[in-house]
């Protein structure tokens, strides 16, 4: 048995997150039904790289549903639309505001024919004054904020190698879904889940966004370095980078024990973190010409067993090489196809892996 055995999904969904949203819940149970243009979601073209004739983009995010075409400008299309919905709990849909309410098929259109219905909307940037705004992630990664301290050095802002924004977008409304569901089941009540990419953003930059929120701090282009804590960067080592991330002075002690330099960790200039943060450059000066006397393995076999994290640069290969070497089973073969594995585990109702990604059109 799985936590969402019985609940079934309409996902009016595209691209990323609001697909991203329906397959983790697809994987805990739930019958996802992809509705799809007759031309298809848009990522099915987002390559390369290919698998089996698909983009990968779309296998990503669309395994555990099954599809189904139909152009909801037709009525034939509108009507197949409209029983699907009926017949299901959650609808999610990613299209602008409004566009949703032109079939009729809004949530205020059908929250009288089905107030059970947990209705979620993703959009960029809300429904009210931003709704004419393109919700992309790398526009919102740029006008939220997160490139502005990203990047090498100042003036050289850089967005996330994936988009972030979207995934982060996609499991806060799963949790949105989540929250409706437990109250539909104890009212009888469906409610509409709204989540925006920009909101998400600005909740998802934590600290960054609290220190402005709070103290009117506006961060800065840092590099690899934190705003708050040192030394946690990267940092140079005999054959390739290395991250050291030390997070109290417990740590730093033993840190300079190992690179032999222990008078540092009573330095006045470097005794606690907040004196760290500010003597940072005098401190990787010091440091950095020990730690490039030994490769980022030897300093990540050397270091962790004692408690202070540090971790070579990996690539992707690397990565899952790494979460293989740890049991954490990184990838999942569904039908022939090795995915990406679903995080969560739950000990008493797991994920499952039902179904790929669906061809077009395959119910």
């Amino acid at each position: 048995m799985s936590a969402l055995d019985g609940v079934v999904i309409a996902d009016f969904g595209r691209v990323l997150a609001a697909p991203y949203a329906t397959m983790m819940l697809a994987d805990l149970g739930a019958e996802v039904v992809k509705i799809e243009h007759p031309r298809g979601d848009e990522t099915r073209s987002w390559g390369p790289p290919h698998a089996r004739g698909e983009a990968t983009y779309f296998l990503s995010v669309n395994r555990n549903k099954t599809s189904t075409t139909l152009d909801m400008s037709t009525p034939d299309g509108l009507r197949r639309a409209r029983e699907i919905v009926l017949g299901a709990d959650v609808l999610v849909e990613n299209f602008r505001p409004g566009t949703m309410s032109r079939f009729g098929l809004g949530h205020d259109d059908l929250s009288t024919v089905h107030p059970g219905l947990v209705y979620c909307s993703v959009t960029g940037f809300g429904a009210g004054r931003g709704s004419d705004l393109p919700g992309y992630d790398l526009l919102v990664q740029a006008v939220g904020g997160l490139m502005s301290m990203t990047g090498a050095r100042p003036g050289e802002p850089v967005k996330a190698g994936v988009a972030l924004v979207d995934v982060l977008t996609g499991l806060h409304a799963a949790v949105g879904i989540l929250a409706a569901l437990r109250h539909r089941d104890a009212t009888g009540e469906g409610q509409h889940v709204e989540v925006d990419l920009l909101s998400v953003l600005l909740s998802s930059m934590v600290n960054q966004s609290a220190g402005y929120a709070l103290a009117g701090v506006v961060p800065g282009i840092m590099g690899n370095r934190h705003p708050s804590i040192a030394p946690y960067q990267l940092v140079g080592t005999a054959d390739r980078p290395m991250v050291l991330a030390v997070g109290n002075d417990r740590q730093f002690a033993r840190l300079c024990s190992v690179l032999d330099v222990p008078e540092l960790a009573t330095d006045p200039r470097f005794t606690t973190n907040e004196r760290r943060v500010a003597h940072v450059d005098e401190l990787l000066a010091l440091l950095e010409p020990r730690l490039r006397t030994g490769s980022a393995r030897h300093w990540f076999e050397v270091l962790t067993p004692l408690g202070v994290p540090c971790g070579p640069v990996n690539d992707l290969a690397g990565a899952f090489e790494l979460a293989a070497t740890l049991g954490l089973e990184p990838t999942t073969t569904v039908d022939g196809l090795d995915l990406v594995s679903n995080p969560i585990r739950l000990s008493r109702t797991p994920v499952t892996y039902r179904l790929p990604p669906p061809r077009l059109d395959q119910e």
